[in-house]
């Protein structure tokens, strides 16, 4: 196809790639910078994926031209046709040529390696020098591009010299052993090697974690009592995690209040203070903050401490306030499906159905009826064969990581199923075998960066409310894992020299790794016995053990065998059923307000809604925000507008928690709002 199939790629990968970016991150208010970087990082790691059974296809094809043109007779051109009676009279049975078919996807000679060494090196120096230093400008609180800069500097000084040490000290190793001479390639191959030792060791503890997981959970989601029991479970835990989020925020914010009434205009941080306050002055005007007069001189390294703290508090509340409205939907949802598969109706009902939208899908394809059949009918069963299915791919994957070294007899099942494809010249079984296997690994990798949560340090939070910090960090996460896991499959088909041993054309990607012989205790060492490693980690995820141990140390984890889990399901029971009836009310109020629109028109209730307002707006707190400040009052100084909407919003409910509106973090349309700050410029504050 020349081409053609790597360039139908490309561009699927790309919009891939941008669809996740989109999901997780805000493309229109996060810095360009941060989502260039972030974009393009996925995009190479994704791209490195999908082309790779490619250049395997190729290979094979390139194999077997090599051996026809070295080890066989050639067949003259005019009697290919009928090669096998010619051979018969004319050549031994030993010089017969075989006939190789170009694969489908053939890509012409020179253009993979130049894509090779573009794609690897442009993600290396990504996530080893660029992105670093991207994490630490976006999360600095410096109010100027240069103080940024140089609290990067400073942040990512222990950084590169903990990785500068361990590549001088491979240096020094080759540099000592008599029979290399450095050179610029052997030097490339030191850095390789070095970047995919670093890679491999992480790799395995993520792949050791995702082959259990993995198909564990959609077994697990089959049960729809499980989910709605876990989904309790997560309700209390969020709802904890939520106030102190919220508190957090409002303490940050007096601290800001504090800071605003002691400097005054003329003070020569006060361009400081309104930095802050102009910038996060929506979320401030919905904080309580009744400080007194105090005589507080920050200086200018206090107020890029506060500015830093400021940053986090409001981005924390913002994904606590998301993640709290989509775990209450959740809860909804299960609770819906519990109630239909004991309704003799076959038709799904749903408790809100002004949150479902009617789009064209919903009205003629997944109608009530054909939602009943599928949450309560072939939903278990889809889920328990695709449960099964992936267990028996993980257990092929774990058996081959731990036998993938043995070349004579052949023991790893992917190399023997490449074996089979190569020998019919199947070439479409041989990338669909690598496509179907890089595909799984990644997802097992991949999945855990993307559910693991480093306290607050590192989230990736879906409805575009993941940080810049966590969206840099995890591609730098990816373009350390992808070249290491690549390399890893290639030994387990037996593709790489360095593994196998053996005589054979290497793929393009393994060219530009280099020769891994160079530092043999690591290529026949690290690389053979340290992946051997994720049976026990297998083992250990099987049994929960890393759930058990964090549950130890107060990091509460569903165990359904824990006394504490239940407690806090039912806690969480408590939560969903006080939030249903606020919703619900919330429903009914917004029926009733329709219905007399209807009835009375909209003049009368336009008029009645301004007086309301006007009512309210005399006995309501006021929190006014300027251009140089922030000024907070409110009846007797006590009370601020947060308190008194939170007393409309519980009107009528005494048992309801203090928990905001849904409606001020969505928009008409359903979509939840991004708390990031604009971007004006490319550098500017995140």
């Amino acid at each position: 196809m020349s081409g053609a199939a790597l360039a139908v790629v490309v561009v699927v990968v790309f919009f891939l790639a941008l669809y996740l970016l989109q999901r997780y991150g805000d493309l229109w208010k996060q810095q360009r910078m941060v989502l260039f970087g972030t974009l393009l990082s996925w995009f190479l790691c994704f791209l490195i994926i999908f082309i790779l059974p490619l250049d395997v296809s190729t290979t094979i094809y390139k194999q077997c031209v090599h051996d026809n043109s070295n080890n066989l007779t050639p067949v003259p051109q005019e009697g290919r046709n009928n090669h096998t009676k010619a051979s018969s009279s004319l050549y031994s049975p030993m010089s017969v040529q075989k006939i190789c078919e170009e694969p489908w996807s053939y890509i012409p000679d020179g253009i993979l390696p130049v894509f090779w060494r573009v794609v690897y090196w442009t993600s290396q120096f990504l996530t080893w020098l660029l992105i670093p230093f991207m994490q630490s400008y976006a999360r600095s609180g410096a109010f100027s591009r240069v103080g940024k800069i140089k609290t990067a500097l400073i942040e990512n000084a222990i950084y590169y010299g903990t990785y500068l040490l361990i590549f001088i000290s491979l240096l020094i190793y080759v540099a000592a052993h008599p029979k290399w001479k450095l050179t610029w390639t052997e030097l490339q191959t030191i850095g390789i090697t070095a970047a995919n030792t670093w890679g491999l060791f992480l790799l395995v503890l993520l792949l050791g974690y995702g082959l259990v997981q993995i198909p564990r959970s959609y077994w697990l989601s089959s049960s729809h009592g499980y989910l709605l029991a876990k989904t309790y479970f997560k309700t209390a835990k969020m709802a904890t995690e939520k106030v102190s989020a919220e508190e957090n925020l409002a303490d940050v914010i007096e601290e800001v209040a504090a800071v605003h009434k002691s400097v005054r205009n003329n003070h020569s941080l006060r361009n400081c203070v309104d930095t802050i306050l102009t910038k996060y002055q929506e979320e401030m005007a919905s904080v309580e903050s009744s400080c007194e007069e105090q005589n507080i001189f920050p200086t200018k390294r206090g107020l890029i401490k506060l500015h830093k703290k400021v940053i986090s508090a409001v981005q924390r509340c913002g994904q606590t306030q998301v993640r709290w409205s989509i775990l209450l939907d959740e809860a909804f949802h299960l609770e819906d499906v519990t109630k239909s598969q004991s309704s003799p109706v076959k038709h799904f009902v749903h408790s809100f159905p002004s949150v479902h939208h009617q789009s064209y899908i919903r009205r003629f394809i997944y109608t009530p009826t054909v939602e009943w059949y599928w949450e309560c009918v072939y939903r278990q069963a889809f889920y328990r064969l695709l449960a099964v299915l992936l267990s028996l791919l993980s257990a092929a994957i774990v058996w081959s990581e731990c036998t993938f070294f043995s070349t004579q007899p052949v023991l790893s099942l992917f190399a023997v199923f490449i074996t089979v494809a190569e020998k019919q010249y199947s070439y479409i079984c041989i990338e669909m075998v690598c496509f179907i296997s890089i595909l799984f690994l990644c997802v097992c990798v991949y999945s855990t960066v993307f559910t693991i949560r480093v306290f607050n340090y590192y989230y990736l939070v879906p409805h575009h409310q993941t940080d810049a910090y966590s969206l840099q960090f995890s591609a730098m996460l990816f373009c350390r894992l992808t070249p290491p896991l690549c390399l890893n499959f290639l030994g387990l088909i037996h593709m790489d020299s360095a593994i196998s041993h053996q005589d054979r054309i290497q793929t393009s990607y393994s060219s530009i790794m280099g020769s891994m012989h160079l530092l043999s205790f690591i290529s026949d060492g690290f690389y053979i016995y340290y992946p051997m490693l994720v049976l026990l980690l297998c083992f250990a995820t099987f049994y929960n053990l890393g759930s058990r141990c964090l549950n130890l140390l107060g990091f509460h984890q569903y165990l359904t065998d824990d006394d504490l889990a239940s407690d806090l399901v039912d806690e969480g029971r408590e939560l969903i059923r006080r939030e249903r009836r606020r919703r619900q009310k919330a429903e009914d109020g917004s029926n009733q307000r329709l219905i007399w629109r209807e009835r009375y028109g909209i003049q009368g209730l336009s008029g009645s809604s301004r007086a309301g307002y006007a009512e309210l707006k005399d006995t309501s707190p006021v929190t006014e925000i300027n251009r140089s400040g922030i000024t907070f009052t409110g009846r007797d100084g006590e009370m601020d507008e947060q308190q008194a909407g939170l007393l409309l919003d519980n009107a009528g409910d005494e048992d309801s928690p203090n928990i905001r509106n849904d409606s001020l973090w969505r928009t008409s349309g359903g979509r939840y709002l991004s708390l990031s700050p604009y971007r004006t410029g490319i550098f500017d504050d995140v």
